[in-house]
């Protein structure tokens, strides 16, 4: 029988609930909701003055060829890094239910890079893909490869997809492990018994059952990949060479605390917002319907 929890008091709910409200309230909510009424402002350099323009900041943000070039940048590197980090979190996840001796050690070994900065995962794979200092790119020079991303815009996406990335594999492992170990033994000892091999005992029984994870980890990995990795892209490139890797978020920053144009900015951040909703919506509204509950 479902028990109910029932409080004496009417206002204990409300009182348990109010950090939270206070919260998002201020992080949250007042900050969308600032920069709203700051994308219809044009604001000299130094905040002193502002005139209300109405949409014409919107305007030229669709005028900017720049601007919407960042829209397919940015759709680019969202779905490569979502697709790389869940790629190999999900093989870690597969190989790692399958170790019997080490298993715990190997599992946190893989569960490290979670701890990790984002700006100090992208320092870590500046230097290791330095074109002057790093042993990686010292290895590509011997294979005939010229790795210079400071030059070159392909290697430079490369490099900050594979960083963003390998960030977030940690993330998505922990989520495919947990996943894989509700699935009841039963269901795989069966399949064993009737000759399915590994790889389709893995495509018919634990894909399907992981699905709902595998969901719930595409719509946080694209989130992810729109905004928390602005410091792996600014402590590795700075968006460049050329923009190539300036993606939305990024031009963000990089139009409002650089060229101080404080109103554009604004409007950058509420058309990111309703990008990343609409995502979100959709994902939910048509990649939801292939989950199996």
């Amino acid at each position: 029988m479902l028990k109910r929890v029932h409080y004496n008091s009417s206002y204990l709910p409300y009182l348990l609930v109010t950090p939270q409200i206070i919260i998002t309230l201020l992080f949250f909510i007042w900050p969308a909701l600032q920069a709203l009424y700051q994308s219809f402002l044009l604001e000299d350099a130094f905040g002193l003055s502002s005139e209300f323009v109405w949409f014409d900041n919107f305007i030229e943000l669709y005028d900017d060829p720049n601007y919407l070039s960042s829209f397919t940048r940015t759709g680019f590197f969202s779905l490569a890094v979502a697709s790389l980090s869940m790629g190999m979190a999900l093989l870690f996840a597969a190989l790692a239910d399958r170790v019997v001796k080490g298993a715990r050690t190997y599992r946190t070994l893989l569960i490290i890079p979670y701890a990790v900065a984002p700006v100090l995962a992208g320092t870590l794979w500046l230097f290791l893909f330095n074109p002057t200092l790093g042993i990686i790119s010292y290895f590509l020079e011997i294979i005939g490869i010229d790795w210079n991303h400071k030059l070159n815009s392909t290697q430079a996406m490369s490099l900050v997809i594979m960083a963003a990335a390998w960030k977030q594999i940690s993330y998505n492992f922990l989520f495919f492990i947990a996943a894989m170990h509700s699935i009841p033994k039963s269901l795989i000892e069966a399949a064993a018994i009737d000759g399915a091999g590994p790889v389709h005992r893995f495509r018919t029984i634990i894909l399907p059952l992981i699905s709902p994870t595998t969901f719930f980890l595409l719509v946080v990995n694209i989130i992810y990949a729109f905004f928390d990795t602005f410091g792996i892209i600014h402590s590795m490139t700075a968006g460049g060479p050329g923009n190539s890797t300036e993606i939305l978020v990024y031009k963000v920053f990089n139009d409002g605390f650089v060229g101080l144009d404080l109103g554009g900015s604004a409007a950058q951040s509420v058309i990111l917002m309703v990008v990343v909703i609409l995502l979100t919506v959709v994902q939910f509204k048509y990649v939801e319907r292939k989950v199996q509950y």
